[in-house]
């Protein structure tokens, strides 16, 4: 029966995937520390959620005008069908919680059950590089390893939080291998893949401290991840201001945030670059965020919501990490309280039953 490894084996010598041997697959990450509360990992996982949620109702506005409407929002914004300030999820929670959910009916990762999963239930907002996934998966019947479309869009990035938890009792290398395998099921890109083996990176170095790194930590540890795997690509940035950059995404990110020190204010930064899915303008929001704000796990998830413009999706990122540096107690109790944590139409409650479900399965041998 062939392993994980052996797939991303066979993929590297078919030239099926496009990234670089870095030598991150060949590395056990440190352990956790032995004493690390189930209720980090919790509040990665909802933070997550909660980041979805607070930004679905406003996603793609501009962040000036979104305020001209809307103030400044910091809370489940009314849901126009039911009247009440809940948090819905949209394909960010969705895809996420499916992936925990087929993990655990598998105990652990397998990438075609995945792709299958997602292909099972109707996804709310669904983008271009998801539906021409299911296309080519479920319509087509092309296998999980062929159809993903090289997008470097932040739809894999959203989802990947969960890849950490198997692997929590035993660290191994594995963890990188399942992470590129999970991204490329929707988007085979390097720049995607890339950015999902150095985010999983940063969420399991947060997850071993005991307070909040130093600023410019959050660029420099998920540049050295993402170059060593995304290599010498060509992209272009969209944003005018930068029409001249063709070259890697981690390198535009380096560039840009080390331009900018992380003096700059939030809707200043995320303006000066743009905030949309692509990548390009995804990652150096988030990792902006993260050196401005990941001591204060509300204000950075405001910020994520308010001064971006893909806001639901960055602020499920930036969720992610802050939960995983304050646990589900360092978030607000108000956006836990009042998240339905639904992953379809129906079913309240159903992300807290699946987290509750992964701590019995993959929590000892922490307390």
């Amino acid at each position: 029966m062939s392993t994980n490894r052996d797939i991303l084996e066979g993929l590297w010598a078919e030239k099926k995937i496009p990234i670089l041997r870095s030598a991150i697959f060949d590395q056990t990450p440190q352990p956790l520390p032995t004493d690390l509360d189930w209720d980090r990992v919790e509040g990665m996982l909802l933070g997550l959620a909660i980041g979805d949620a607070l930004g679905a109702p406003t996603e793609g506005l501009r962040p000036r005008f979104r305020r001209r409407i809307f103030g400044e929002i910091r809370h489940y914004l009314e849901n126009p069908h039911t009247g009440q300030r809940l948090g819905y999820p949209t394909d960010d929670t969705q895809l996420a919680f499916w992936t925990l959910e087929q993990m655990l009916a598998d105990d652990g990762f397998v990438p075609g059950h995945v792709a299958r999963r997602f292909c099972a239930d109707r996804i709310f907002g669904l983008g271009n590089s998801v539906a021409g996934f299911l296309r080519r998966h479920r319509e087509q019947g092309l296998p999980w390893y062929e159809s993903g479309p090289p997008s470097a869009g932040n739809g894999a990035l959203m989802r990947v939080a969960p890849m950490l938890v198997p692997h929590l009792r035993t660290a191994s290398s594995e963890l990188w291998v399942d992470t590129a395998l999970s991204a490329m099921i929707t988007h085979n890109d390097p720049a995607s893949i890339a950015a999902c083996v150095g985010f999983v990176r940063l969420l399991w170095e947060v997850l071993r401290m005991r307070k909040t790194p130093p600023r410019d930590w959050w660029r420099a540890t998920w540049v050295e991840t993402a170059a060593a795997l995304e290599g010498e690509t060509r992209y272009r940035s969209l944003c005018p201001r930068y029409r001249t950059y063709e070259g890697p995404v981690w390198r535009f990110v380096d560039e840009r945030l080390q331009e900018t020190g992380h003096r700059m204010k939030t809707l200043d930064a995320c303006e000066s670059w743009w905030s949309s899915a692509y990548l390009m303008e995804t990652l150096p929001c988030v990792l902006h965020i993260l050196a401005r704000h990941a001591g204060n796990p509300r204000q950075a998830m405001v910020r994520a919501v308010n001064d971006t413009r893909d806001n639901d999706t960055i602020a499920a990122i930036v969720g992610a990490a802050v939960g995983a540096l304050h646990g589900r107690t360092g978030l607000p109790k108000r956006w836990v309280d009042d998240l339905t944590g639904r992953t379809t139409t129906a079913d309240d409650g159903r992300v807290f039953a699946l987290i509750e479900a992964a701590r019995i399965r993959w929590e000892s041998p922490l307390p």
